[in-house]
């Protein structure tokens, strides 16, 4: 079965770029002649924001590429990026692309041994980093890549003291680039006007689930003719603000906020922090989003927690009005008309509830929204688009430039991911492995033939999904591919699917569900610290740390609770009835990154998971009720330290109709 088309029938028929925009520098220059003084980037600097137009956005850019030159950069060399959102580190991808550098950027949270990976396998030469955290890494792994020659970084606080004689600040190299520029003239736009589409415009790497992250290679045309797909879709112009809070190794970040951008010609906001977003957002009133279905879920437990903190007047009445939007907006996406007296008392929601919690919220400009990477909550997704946020699911991997299917306005369904872009085939294996090719395929792994072979084939992409198409044509993604099992009674088992399930929930931060082979599910759960705090904090009931409220009955009882709703909503889905979950036990510790539990992105590395709590595992399909736990958790600054906790085992109820059934 295969969906979609490319826009001449042909799925290889790429778009005619004209070769004076077929690169983002090309794109960068146009934008600087066309836009001049539109503002292309801003940033919140010390609660003060400072924009950059187009011009000299460019402008500062070719600082930087002029000082890489006069550093001794080559076409082919690695630029390292670390470090949060900032306008610096954006100019520095692009001075890197001008010159015909390939840019690598890291996720600016990566301890050593990843850096050290990444750098090292790369082959990166130089190095553009935020901050004093970010060039202490890059200095302690610098040993191990040898080709490493400089680190640059931006913000000078802490480094006044160092002598390493790789070390230049970014003022620095940018005086480097103006005294370059003197002797040689016009080096910057011949070194532009030199670059394809073809070129590799960046390396992203994958997150490493199951191994070592992979280097996938993206061209200028590959990210340009998806950037531009999707704009048209979406109908997005130069009058779009965007946030720029993910991280800049993640692929997303690199399309919407720097390939759409430069595609579009909108404006980037760079927030001052991670700690700042949600009230920065406020502030710039973006009209497109991303956010992943967990920043969707902070949000609306913000909301909540204040609500439930008010006068119980004040409670009832927005309970009462966000209930009636969820009605109408369910009959909205089942294409039915909603009762008359919703109908009629909608207005006085939107007056009263609606339209003020929006703007509080700061999407009250909001147009098109995205959530992707795990499935939302239809509760969640209901919530929003009650409110009039135009939120949609997409689909999408580093490997395809990020975008393959986005739901398309008037026609979003709660558990799809949309049709397939213009241009984009997609089609289902015979093993029910969800397969794609387009022009946003990447051109393989860096140093990776084998790995390349293994996931491309004749130009279709193994994406490692499960998943179908439904009868309009939009594609379901049940679990990755290798996840799915089954149990010993022969029942399906996909337990990223149950997962989800699980962390639709406000009070579950994470999951991981286990039961290949096995007679019954059961689940491992991390629970929320923030939400699961301040019910208990509502409850008088006193915690002292994580593992201490983790382990609190009253928290078992209160898991328990919605481990019983996944089961009963187990009960309409046929081939899934008889994975209910039968155990559960509350982790002791959270499953970070930093102890390889998760990627980056927070991905569990079930291999990984399974293999180092399996004394867990073998307790929930034993009969005590209980398990003593010794832990090592690792620091940023590779320091690490030991938990110890006596972790319970929980029993939930299963329901008629299930294998699992008691």
């Amino acid at each position: 079965m295969a969906r979609g088309a490319a826009r001449d029938g042909h799925p290889h028929a790429y778009l005619m770029l004209d070769p004076g925009l077929d690169t983002f520098p090309k794109l960068a220059l146009r934008n600087a002649q066309r836009l001049p003084r539109k503002i292309a980037i801003r940033e919140k600097d010390l609660g003060i924001w400072q924009s950059h137009t187009w011009s000299q956005y460019v402008e500062q850019a070719r600082l930087i590429a002029l000082g890489l030159a006069a550093l001794g950069f080559a076409r082919g060399d690695k630029t390292a990026v670390v470090g949060d959102n900032r306008p610096q580190l954006y100019w520095a991808m692009l001075a890197t692309q001008a010159l015909g550098g390939i840019p690598v950027p890291l996720y600016q949270d990566s301890i050593e041994k990843e850096m050290q990976y990444i750098v090292g396998h790369a082959e990166v030469r130089f190095a553009v980093v935020e901050d004093q955290e970010q060039v202490d890494k890059l200095l302690h792994v610098r040993a191990q890549c040898p080709m490493l020659e400089w680190i640059v970084y931006d913000d000078a606080r802490g480094l006044r003291h160092y002598q390493d004689a790789c070390l230049l600040s970014l003022e620095e190299l940018k005086e480097r680039g103006r005294k370059f520029a003197q002797d040689n003239p016009g080096y910057f736009d011949q070194e532009v006007a030199r670059g394809g589409a073809e070129d590799t415009a960046i390396i992203a790497y994958t997150s490493g689930t199951t191994g070592q992250p992979k280097g996938a290679m993206l061209s200028h045309r590959n990210l340009i003719e998806t950037a531009r797909s999707a704009i048209e879709r979406e109908h997005l112009t130069e009058a779009e603000e965007v946030m720029a809070y993910l991280p800049m190794a993640w692929i997303g970040d690199h399309m919407f906020s720097f390939g759409q951008s430069m595609v579009a010609g909108f404006t980037t906001n760079c927030p001052e922090s991670a700690a700042t977003v949600l009230a920065d957002l406020k502030e710039i009133g973006p009209t497109y989003f991303f956010a992943p279905p967990r920043i969707w879920e902070n949000i609306l437990t913000s909301v909540m927690i204040r609500v439930d903190d008010t006068a119980w007047v004040k409670r009832g009445m927005v309970h009462f009005f966000l209930d009636l939007a969820r009605r109408v907006e369910r009959r909205r996406l089942a294409r039915r008309s909603p009762a008359l007296l919703d109908r009629l008392l909608y207005p006085l929601g939107w007056l009263l509830v609606y339209g003020p919690l929006r703007d509080n919220l700061g999407m009250g400009r909001i147009r098109v929204a995205y959530t992707a990477g795990e499935a939302i909550g239809p509760e969640l997704f209901e919530f929003y688009r009650s409110l009039g946020i135009n939120v949609k699911q997409l689909y999408g991997m580093t490997e395809s430039s990020a975008l393959i299917c986005i739901q398309q306005d008037g026609d979003v369904k709660l558990d799809t991911v949309g049709p397939p872009l213009p241009g984009v085939e997609v089609r289902i294996s015979d093993t029910g492995e969800v397969m794609y090719r387009s022009p946003g395929v990447f051109q393989g792994y860096y140093k990776n033939p084998e790995a390349t072979r293994e996931t491309l084939d004749n130009g279709w992409v193994h994406s490692g999904d499960a998943g179908f198409f439904d009868k309009d044509g939009h594609l379901k993604i049940i679990d990755r591919a290798r996840d799915v099992g089954r149990l010993s009674g022969g029942t399906i088992f996909a337990p990223k699917y149950l997962e989800n399930k699980l962390k639709f929930s406000p009070y579950v931060k994470e999951a991981v569900c286990v039961g290949h082979e096995r007679g019954f599910v059961s689940a491992l759960i991390n629970i929320d610290l923030a939400s699961v705090g301040n019910w208990a904090e509502r409850r008088g009931l006193a915690y002292t740390s994580y593992t201490d409220l983790a382990q609190k009955p009253e928290v078992y009882e209160l898991i328990r609770q919605e481990v019983v709703r996944v089961n009963r909503s187990l009960l309409d889905e046929e081939t899934l009835r008889g994975a209910q979950i039968r155990r559960f036990l509350l982790l002791h510790k959270e499953l970070d990154a930093d102890d390889q539990e998760i990627t980056r992105t927070r991905k569990v590395r079930r291999g990984f998971v399974a293999q180092k709590y399996a004394p867990l595992i073998e307790a929930l399909y034993g009969a005590a009720d209980h398990v003593n736990v010794e832990a090592q958790v690792t620091y940023e600054d590779g320091r690490t330290a030991t938990v110890r906790a006596a972790v319970r085992i929980g029993e939930a109820e299963t329901f008629a109709g299930a294998g699992a059934a008691r």
